[in-house]
């Protein structure tokens, strides 16, 4: 993992959900670390958030869902980034999502999925630890 260049992280919510605190804690626990990161704002779709990965040379994009349409909205980013053969870019996820629910992400393409009651620290040390800035 270089150190010479931050991690360039996108947090996004896709679909209609209109909670979003919860992403701009992660966001902000993720830029304290030292991160570059853009928080792409309420209610974008897939490509909104797939577009905005590219643009800004994401190393991850992170997805807060609580509306229950995590299967659906993760999968097709994770297939829009492969599409766009961004899928070096790597996927992490978070909200209410049932645990049977978190197997069938990680078989989809999405390498993590924190629950509530993560702690920013687990999150901020899983992205050191498995998202590289070169």
């Amino acid at each position: 993992m270089s150190s010479s260049a931050p991690i360039r992280v996108v947090v996004a919510k896709p679909g209609l959900d209109g909670h979003d605190r919860g992403a701009k804690v992660v966001a902000r626990a993720l830029r304290d670390a030292g991160m570059e990161v853009v928080y792409t704002g309420l209610h974008q779709t897939p490509e909104q958030i797939v577009e905005a990965a590219i643009a800004e040379d994401a190393d991850v994009v992170g997805l807060s869902v609580l509306s229950g349409a995590h299967m659906t909205l993760f999968a097709k980013v994770v297939a829009l980034l492969k599409e766009r053969d961004a899928e070096d870019i790597v996927v992490f996820g978070g909200g209410i999502i049932p645990e049977g629910d978190i197997p069938e992400l990680q078989k989809l393409g999405v390498a993590k999925v924190f629950t509530p009651g993560a702690t920013m620290e687990s999150i901020v040390t899983w992205v050191r630890e498995n998202v590289s800035s070169d």
